[in-house]
């Protein structure tokens, strides 16, 4: 077997040439020039610069449940992922255990095989369950696994032309210093060839470790286990990073499993005294304790370490990638402690501010969402100075165009509308948090009530548009939910400053943290990961940035539209005025809204009359781009460009003009390409109108009226936190009824649920009670 296994790893000429053709021509992974040599990254995100990369497999990752045997699905998930990186041109190595694992699996076959012979030479009849194994020494395992876990790791780099070497050190090998400098320079040549070494310890010769002689300085480190192993190889290679897999997500400051055991995202020099130890894994040598020291010991030589779980399921086949792209994945750790909280820890202020903050009286809410529009007014000088030198930095990059500068920009007009509209929110916020929707007397004595309370924590994710921070801000104040910001880099000193200013109106009743503004390099994924701590995403942006969310947020429900694929239908008894003035603000107002028009249905009728002349010079007026929809282009002498698609949401002065026969067709025709945001008719007979109201499926439909009315404020909402074309909780624009959920609550004088059975002696009434006022004797819900 294991000289089958050989031949199948050994290399033609035609390989050999492939493989050193791709050592001359690998592209080099640069680091980055702000690090310094010997340094550490100070960032997840700088994990993607790493060239030089040590993958440390533990024992509990490589082996199968009952120890005995190799887990071949996991290794060959990891193998490919290492293959992947290589022929990116990065530097891996991999510290691997399992040979005892694999010695352990062959030497129990042999010794059943053997002695089911004997025993059956002896008693003429197999005695299987009779059968007792002798306790298997470890160095005798390691040996004998050894030579069988290298052909398996040469098999399966094959598979993706890689190379492989094996390596076997022991503490000598680092401790004295000729065979340390042998040692360094065998695995540099290996790097230099595109070859990757796999490094174990030489368990077959490997002496004890010595006691309380590993991790006391960066030259003195006892190989005592792998984990230990793999920090003093990064080390002495200059790795840049190390990468620890074991099968725990990461470090928790308590043993996993345990209660209120908290995941460490981000782990520091210095926390190791917060930090409860468990028992080590079901096999191995090392523990959790023995991985922190050695990942220290390792960043104080200069090399970035993340430990991550390498045996879940769902995560190994990209577990490693996703370390070295920067993704929130395990327990990184860092030398540079930043100086605010992690998004962690401000979503649990969050939360903890946000209960009080729903309880506090309504009026107080109120209070808080006047005073936070007072300051918009007051302070306005301070917020357009620090909105200008947003809009210099992103007018000297010269990237944002300009319809994100126009949302980048406020004015003191803005700012009052602000304003205004939070006055309304406040207004509105008398009668949101408590109150009762239904009210049931079930029995004498039973009654049972239907209240509106918040949904919790929210995450609102925004582009460069700072004026969304105070409208979310008090929707969340009024319906008593907890708040999450994070808002795009390109409006970042506004927001700062208007995020100072919402906290200064909370502080009025002790709910300052119950609004956090993420300021820290987190990636939205990463933040849609936090599914244990939020309670819904509302993106507010890009139809690119809701589409990325709803991809990333899995387990987090998220309020939102992908498109604003709005459609204006033009009927044959439509008003020339209306048409006109309708078109034109639908389309030119604003379009880089999402729910600006982005295609035009005309019926056939009107073509080549006056009215129809009139839409055309209308739009070339406004230098709208006409793309001519396939029906529509069969009718044209003129050559406008035909559309690519008729579901695309163009957000400028671009539109699709499409021909349609009846005002079915129009319906069909936006059922079938439009995103259920908001289309709308231009007709004078009110029966087709009627008809179209009725039967089109979009969260807003309106007759004679612009498509610019979907909207939170104009809505008399004060304002929204978007608008959602889904089909349940609330659909399109979101204000602050959106933003509340209901709980049953029931108050009973020792009932059961046998009284009702059909032993009982109660019966059930489901007697509907006035929600406008109190049982007596009892609270008032409202």
């Amino acid at each position: 077997m294991l000289l089958r296994r050989l031949t199948l790893c050994s290399r033609s000429p035609l390989d050999l040439q492939r493989h050193v053709c791709r050592v001359l021509t690998r592209p080099l992974t640069q680091v980055p020039q702000g690090r310094a040599r010997g340094s550490s990254f100070a960032h997840r995100s700088e994990l993607r610069h790493a060239k030089r990369i040590v993958v440390k497999l533990g024992s509990a990752v490589v082996t199968r449940g009952d120890e005995c045997g190799l887990a071949l699905g996991r290794l060959a998930s990891i193998v490919e992922q290492v293959a992947m990186l290589q022929n990116q041109g990065r530097e891996m190595m991999i510290v691997t255990s399992g040979a005892v694992a694999f010695g352990k699996q062959r030497l129990r076959h042999e010794i059943l095989l053997s002695q089911s012979v004997r025993q059956a030479l002896h008693s003429g009849h197999n005695q299987l369950k009779d059968m007792s194994l002798p306790v298997l020494e470890a160095r005798a395992c390691a040996a004998a696994g050894q030579s069988g876990l290298m052909a398996l790791y040469e098999a399966m780099f094959t598979q993706y032309s890689t190379c492989t070497a094996q390596v076997l050190v022991t503490n000598l090998d680092f401790h004295d210093d000729d065979k340390r400098q042998n040692l360094n320079s065998t695995l540099q040549e290996l790097l230099r060839m595109n070859i990757v070494p796999i490094i174990n310890t030489n368990d077959a010769v490997v002496p004890p470790p010595e006691p309380n002689s590993d991790l006391q300085g960066v030259n003195v480190i006892s190989i005592k286990d792998n984990d230990s192993l793999a920090a003093r190889l990064a080390v002495e290679m200059k790795a840049d990073l190390l990468i620890a897999l074991s099968d725990v997500e990461g470090l928790y400051d308590s043993p996993p499993g345990t209660d209120d055991a908290k995941f460490i995202d981000i782990f520091y020099p210095g926390d190791q005294q917060s930090i409860i130890y468990g028992t080590k894994s079901r096999v191995g040598l090392g523990g959790m304790e023995a991985k922190v020291k050695a990942a220290l010991w390792a960043l104080q030589g200069g090399t970035s370490v993340v430990i991550a779980n390498g045996t879940h399921p769902k995560v190994t086949g990209h577990v490693i990638t996703d370390i070295v792209e920067g993704k929130k994945v395990g327990t990184f750790f860092s030398e540079i402690k930043p100086a605010g909280p992690t998004v962690e820890q401000q979503t649990e202020m969050a939360r903890n501010t946000g209960r009080t903050l729903a309880s506090l009286h309504p009026d107080q809410r109120s209070e808080i969402i006047c005073h936070l529009a007072e300051l918009l007014t007051e302070r306005k000088e301070e917020i357009l100075a620090a909105n200008k030198m947003d809009m210099d930095l992103a007018a000297n990059a010269g990237h944002l165009p300009p319809a994100m500068l126009n949302r980048l920009s406020l004015s003191p007009a803005k700012l009052n509308s602000l304003a205004i509209g939070l006055r309304q929110i406040a207004v509105a916020a008398q009668d949101s948090v408590g109150r009762v929707l239904r009210r049931t007397r079930v029995a004498h004595n039973l009654e049972l009530e239907q209240i509106t309370v918040p949904i919790g924590v929210l995450l609102v994710i925004f582009e460069a548009r700072p004026d969304c921070l105070p409208q979310v801000s008090a929707l969340a104040i009024a319906s008593g939910n907890a708040l999450l910001l994070k808002g795009g880099k390109e409006a970042a000193n506004t927001n700062r400053v208007l995020h100072q200013l919402t906290q200064e109106a909370l502080s009025m009743h002790g709910v300052t943290e119950a609004v956090q503004l993420v300021s820290t390099r987190e990636e939205v994924e990463d933040l849609c990961r936090l599914d244990k701590m939020i309670d819904l995403i509302i993106p507010r942006g890009s139809s690119q940035l809701v589409r990325d969310i709803q991809r990333a947020a899995k387990g987090i429900p998220v309020l939102g539209h992908s498109e604003g694929i709005c459609h204006v239908y033009v009927d044959a008894d439509a008003a020339i005025d209306k048409v006109i003035k309708i078109v034109r603000d639908s389309k030119c107002d604003y379009p880089a809204a999402c729910n600006a028009m982005e295609t035009l249905l005309i019926h056939r009728d009107i073509l080549r009359t006056p009215l129809f002349d009139q839409i055309i010079d209308m739009l070339r007026t406004e230098r709208v781009k006409i793309h001519a929809g396939p029906r529509f282009a069969s009718y044209l002498t003129f050559s406008p460009s035909e559309a690519k698609s008729l579901r695309i949401e163009y957000g400028d002065l671009e539109c699709c003009m499409e021909v349609v026969d009846s005002m079915q067709e129009a319906v069909d025709h936006i059922h079938k390409y439009g995103s259920s945001h908001t289309d709308v008719i231009i007709t004078e007979n009110e029966d087709t109108a009627e008809q179209f109201l009725q039967q089109l499926d979009s969260a807003c439909v309106f007759w004679n009226a612009s498509s610019r009315f979907a909207d939170g404020y104009r809505f008399g909402l004060g304002a929204e936190v978007g608008i959602s074309t889904a089909r349940i909780h609330a659909r399109g624009p979101v204000g602050l009824e959106g933003l509340l959920t209901t709980k049953w609550v029931l108050r009973g004088d020792g009932h059961t649920a046998a009284d009702f059975s059909e032993h009982g002696t109660m019966k059930y009434l489901h007697e509907n009670l006035p929600v406008g006022q109190p049982l007596p004797g009892q609270r008032d819900s409202n």
